[in-house]
């Protein structure tokens, strides 16, 4: 096809010497996925023919060079009505001008490919035979005739529809041999986007499901969904350390390889830090760390850290980190997924963060696809072996009616709680492990701080009772804590 993402979706590309059918609205990106498919074909060396019974040649040009391309190897025929057919005295008396010029037309189609012999044929578009037609049934007769003139002549064909009939065609698609639809969404805030479905393909296995896409300078970029089952490499999980004593004794010992942890509490209980910590550990160790940061920008969070004694310039430097801001008005899920999948397979990141889940939300379009597209990510993430630090923002500072917008925390396979607690006239800091899966861990409640020294935790809060409320009790008879 000449789109590596579309490919993938496809299992591979198009069958050859089949009839194929693109469906989408105007602006789906139908003309450029077509000028793709046909220079694909003239760098394998095939002839490959354009016939546009709607645009100019000059147009189709001035959409190849928006993408930096040329026209060479591929031949452009206009199928368009002449000027003469303005005329009122060129207007038919005793046919109907469907019956005229359907049939003129289709002659000029076939005496081109004929004359040409391409392997690769776009029709652009299917609309205007349809109009050309007069009805349904002349039109689809017309259609099978095509299908059988190019059976045994060795000829790939892409017919673009542009679905502009009041009624879809559901019998054009069961002459297919596969359907690509493309749709445009718009959304109430932020770019639209686009996504793709293969409705149809016959003999061959493919990817179902919507896949994100985006026209971009260069054509189409398709994102393949996910599918985690697809991704199931032998792992041995070893523990990371965060560099941090205390808080790897928090987690009993470190987190594990292949496993996700949730930093969960209220806005500034220094959830981000934490998370950053296991990627500075990770890349002073000479591995891979990619942050995906959805709420803040790189220059705060560079600023944040170096207030913290985590200088990341060097690890930027060296290529050991590597930040994405993403722009949920911008991004869609599907290309947020797939950059996810490249930091893994391309950078080899062995520790990903992202930061965080409420951001994550507004990048979706519906709330409730959020947890089943989360949950394929984590399982590819863990079964590549990546340590996944996730960042999730309670509503509310301290009390015990704090809530999150969403709950991911059956899906981590460890939870690390975070919490303002008043004490002394003092607003202070708890941290402790609520879950983990992949083996023992503390369950104490620890103090902890945030300064130029870097993070600092303390020893268990054994002096208090009902911390987690933010109000607590010192218990009778016990001295304050540090």
């Amino acid at each position: 096809m000449g789109v590596p993402g579309l490919d993938d979706v496809l299992g591979g590309g198009l069958t050859a010497e089949r009839l194929y059918l693109v469906e989408g609205a105007p602006g789906a990106g139908k003309t450029t996925l077509a000028i793709q498919f046909l220079r694909e074909g003239a760098a394998q060396g095939e002839r490959a023919l354009y016939i546009t019974l709607s645009e100019t040649a000059g147009e189709l040009s001035e959409v190849a060079r928006s993408h930096g391309w040329d026209l060479n190897g591929i031949e452009v025929r206009e199928m368009l009505p002449s000027e003469e057919a303005l005329a009122p005295d060129d207007q038919y008396t005793m046919f109907h001008p469907s019956e005229v010029e359907l049939s003129e037309t289709t002659l000029r189609i076939l005496a081109e490919v004929e004359k040409i012999k391409p392997s690769r044929v776009v029709f652009d578009s299917l609309s205007e035979l349809r109009l050309l037609a007069g009805g349904s049934l002349r039109y689809r007769r017309q259609i099978l005739a095509l299908k059988h003139f190019f059976t045994g002549r060795q000829c790939t064909v892409m017919l673009l529809d542009d679905l502009t009939a009041t009624e879809q065609d559901l019998q054009l698609q069961s002459i297919a041999h596969a359907v690509i639809r493309l749709e445009q969404v718009n959304p109430d805030y932020g770019a639209s986007r686009r996504r793709l479905v293969i409705t149809k393909y016959r003999g061959k296995e493919f990817r179902a499901g919507y896949h994100d896409y985006r026209i971009v300078r260069g054509g189409l970029q398709v994102f393949p969904r996910l599918v985690a089952a697809e991704h199931t490499p032998p792992l041995m999980q070893t523990r990371i350390p965060s560099g941090l004593a205390q808080l790897d004794d928090l987690l009993g010992g470190g987190i594990e390889k292949g496993t996700s942890t949730l930093f969960v509490g209220a806005p500034g209980t220094g959830k981000s830090s934490m998370a950053v910590q296991f990627a500075v550990a990770a890349a002073r160790r000479g591995e891979h760390a990619a942050l995906f940061i959805f709420d803040e920008s790189i220059g705060t969070l560079r600023t944040r850290c170096e207030g913290l004694g985590m200088d990341l310039a060097p690890f930027l430097e060296s290529g050991h980190i590597h930040i994405r801001q993403v722009d949920p008005a911008e991004l869609s899920p599907g290309e947020f997924v797939h950059e996810i999948r490249t930091s893994v397979t391309d950078f080899h990141a062995t520790v990903v963060v992202i930061d965080s889940l409420n951001g994550y939300l507004n990048a979706m379009p519906d709330e409730r696809f959020l947890i089943v597209q989360l949950h394929e990510l984590l399982t590819f993430l863990g079964q590549s072996g990546v340590a996944t630090m996730l960042v999730g923002a309670h509503q509310g500072l301290i009390g015990a009616q704090m809530q999150a917008p969403v709950d991911a925390s059956y899906l981590a396979d460890a939870v690390v709680l975070l919490r303002y607690f008043e004490a002394h006239g003092e607003v202070r800091q708890a941290i402790s492990v609520v879950k983990k899966r992949s083996g023992m861990h503390e369950r104490t409640i620890r103090g902890f701080s945030l300064g130029s020294d870097g993070i600092r935790i303390g020893e268990p809060l054994r002096n208090f009772r009902g911390i987690l409320t933010g109000v607590p009790v010192l218990v009778d008879g016990a001295s304050t804590p540090s």
